[in-house]
């Protein structure tokens, strides 16, 4: 059976993902073993859906053209980890006074009829940087300096379906759907 391993985003203007880039040289400082996310990729992930029948994909689009949001703005600040003793995601707080929690919400609600399970973790707004593959006690050291750093406002006026290929480069992020978010929603 073909699968597609989905995942609905919010993309970030590209001068967000550039500042959030520059961090990277900063962190590349740790001996900890970290693999970077390019920065021309980064982005808020909404719902990590995984692996999905091919066949399911089209429903799961459908139902994502359901959502009715308004555009909001974003502001992307402060590089923290998962976990601040030993993360495992290095990722840089998005602040949007909750639009992305409400559109986490509406997500789940349409797709749970599907049958794809609801997350069972708090949904935290976020746009990750590095993966940690082996933790160096330097690490949070390096991490903490950025941690009120700003880098950016921006504005979010989409939803994608995004497809998701995993290469020995990196993922390749393939756009199934989008979805516009309409000033006259609620």
């Amino acid at each position: 059976m073909d699968m597609d391993r989905l995942f609905i985003a919010i993309e970030l203007p590209g001068n967000i993902r550039e500042s959030l880039g520059s961090v990277q040289a900063v962190l590349k400082n740790s001996s900890a073993r970290l693999t970077h996310v390019d920065p021309s990729i980064i982005h808020v992930t909404l719902k990590f859906i995984g692996d999905t029948p091919h066949e399911k994909t089209r429903a799961v689009a459908e139902a994502l053209g359901k959502i009715r949001a308004a555009p909001f703005s974003v502001r992307v600040s402060g590089i923290s980890g998962n976990n601040p003793r030993r993360p495992r995601v290095i990722w840089a707080r998005v602040e949007d006074g909750g639009k992305c929690g409400i559109l986490h919400a509406a997500i789940e609600d349409l797709l749970s009829p599907l049958g794809i399970p609801r997350d069972n973790r708090p949904f935290v707004p976020h746009a990750t940087v590095a993966r940690v593959r082996e933790f160096h006690p330097d690490l949070p050291g390096i991490i903490r300096p950025l941690s009120d750093r700003g880098f950016g406002e921006g504005f979010v006026d989409r939803v994608v379906l995004k497809k998701s290929t995993l290469t020995f480069r990196g993922p390749v992020y393939e756009d199934i759907a989008e979805v516009l978010l309409e000033e006259d929603s609620p």
